[in-house]
C-alpha cells in the first residue's frame, strides 16, 4: 500500500539503555551496555518527564554521550531514548528484491566475477574467399579479426576460429594460426592447424577449428585474427592457400569465424 507523506526509512531501530537521572546534564548511551554513537542528535527521540524533547537545543550529541540543556535532578525522569534507524543502513534486502535496476550502471566490477564467468564477447565473420601464395603467416586481407580490451589485466581471452582451408596445387601444404597483434599463439611455423594436398589431386579442402587460451596481462586493447600461410613441397611455380573456398569453388564461400571471449581470472 503507498504511503501519505514520507515513507518510512528502513533502519536499524533501538530502545537504548535506560538511564536514571541524577544532578548532572550529560549521560552515556548504551545498547545492550555497550555505547551507542548516534551520528547525529536528529536520529534520537528522547522523552523527559513525559515530554518529547527537541534535538539540537533541548539536548545535544557528543559521540555516546547524551546533554541535556539544563542539570537534571534524581526527581527527573528519562522515560525512554529511541534511536531512530543507523545512517546508512538501509537492513538486508530479502532474497530476489534487488533488480537490475537497481544496480547503477559500472558498479558490477571484475573483482566480483570469479572463476570462468564471461566478462565479454566479439566475434567476426569473413565471407570472402582469401587467398596467398606467402611461405609466411599473413593476414591476406581476411576479416575473421577482432580487437578487444580486457578490463582485467588477470582476465583470460578464450579464441575460437572456425573455416575451411585447402591448396589450388596438388603436393603443397596449408597451415593456419591465431595472432594476438604480432604474437603467433601457435607453433612458428606449424600454427594451430593444417593439412596437404595430394599430388596430382588439386581439389581437397579441409574443415579446421582452432582454439586457444591466452593471458594477454593488459588493459590495453588487443587484436585476435585468422593468419595462413602455403608450404610449396614440391617446389613448383605455382602454390596457393586458399581459405573459404570449398568444393563447389567460388560461388559458395564457406564462412569463416573467429570468436574471442575475456573470461574473469
Amino acid at each position: 500500500m503507498p504511503f501519505i507523506g514520507q515513507e518510512p526509512l528502513t533502519g536499524a531501530y533501538h530502545v537504548l539503555d535506560a538511564i536514571t537521572a541524577s544532578a548532572t546534564a550529560t549521560y552515556n548511551l548504551q545498547l545492550n551496555s555497550g555505547a551507542f554513537s548516534p551520528a547525529t542528535a536528529n536520529q534520537l527521540l528522547v522523552s523527559l518527564n513525559g515530554v518529547i524533547q527537541k534535538p539540537g537545543s533541548s539536548f545535544t550529541i557528543s559521540g555516546s554521550q547524551i546533554t541535556f540543556s539544563s542539570a537534571l535532578t534524581s526527581s527527573d525522569s528519562i522515560d525512554f531514548i529511541i534511536a531512530l534507524g543507523d545512517v546508512l543502513n538501509v537492513g538486508t534486502p530479502t532474497d530476489g528484491s534487488v533488480s537490475t535496476a537497481k544496480i547503477a550502471d559500472a558498479n558490477v566490477t571484475t573483482a566480483k566475477l570469479t572463476g570462468e564467468t564471461i566478462i565479454q564477447m566479439k566475434t567476426a565473420v569473413d565471407t570472402t574467399i582469401r587467398g596467398t601464395t606467402s611461405q609466411t603467416f599473413v593476414v591476406a586481407s581476411n576479416t575473421a579479426q577482432v580487437t578487444i580490451t580486457p578490463r582485467s589485466t588477470s582476465s583470460r581471452i578464450f579464441v575460437t576460429c572456425s573455416g575451411g582451408a585447402g591448396c589450388t596445387d596438388g603436393n603443397d601444404g596449408w597451415f593456419t594460426t591465431i595472432f594476438r597483434d604480432s604474437t603467433n599463439l601457435g607453433h612458428s611455423s606449424g600454427g594451430l592447424a593444417n593439412g596437404n594436398s595430394v599430388p596430382a589431386v588439386i581439389p581437397l579442402f579441409y574443415p579446421f577449428c582452432m582454439t586457444v587460451l591466452d593471458s594477454p596481462n593488459t588493459t590495453s586493447a588487443i587484436t585476435y585474427g585468422l593468419r595462413f600461410r602455403n608450404n610449396n613441397v614440391d617446389s613448383d611455380s605455382y602454390a596457393e592457400t586458399k581459405i573459404g573456398r570449398d568444393i563447389g569453388g567460388s560461388s559458395s564461400p564457406c564462412p569463416t569465424h573467429i570468436t574471442v571471449m575475456e573470461l574473469a581470472g
